[in-house]
């Protein structure tokens, strides 16, 4: 939430420039691929809005499962092979990077963007 204004506000010279039409301030313009694509309608049924439901749900899911092996695991004093991970290292690291690329997808900001280093 609080990565949208920064946002705006170091972007707002080249957004207004390049979409002089768009009124930045309004709830709908909150939603900036949306607005960048030239969208109309309901942005929270937008593509990427459900991409990112897709993505952050998928990770709560991945957390959760592999939690529970890895809970299983540590009171049997063994090593947690089964489940997710048998097939992923660390199924837990991977759940919180879908949980923040389904962020980056509905909020893209630069404070979202940074969490990804290159």
């Amino acid at each position: 939430m609080y990565g949208f204004p920064l946002t705006i506000y170091l972007l707002s010279g080249w957004l207004q420039s390049r979409y002089p039409g768009v009124d930045w301030l309004a709830h709908d313009s909150g939603h900036l691929l949306e607005m960048l694509f030239g969208w109309s309608g309901n942005p929270h049924f937008g593509p990427f809005h459900l991409l990112s439901f897709a993505f952050i749900g998928g990770g709560f899911i991945m957390i959760s499962s592999a939690w529970r092996v890895l809970y299983e695991a540590q009171h049997r004093q063994a090593l947690a092979v089964t489940g997710l991970y048998a097939r992923i290292r660390h199924p837990q690291y991977v759940g919180f990077v879908l949980v923040l690329l389904g962020f980056l997808a509905q909020w893209p900001t630069l404070l979202t963007l940074a969490m990804f280093p290159v």
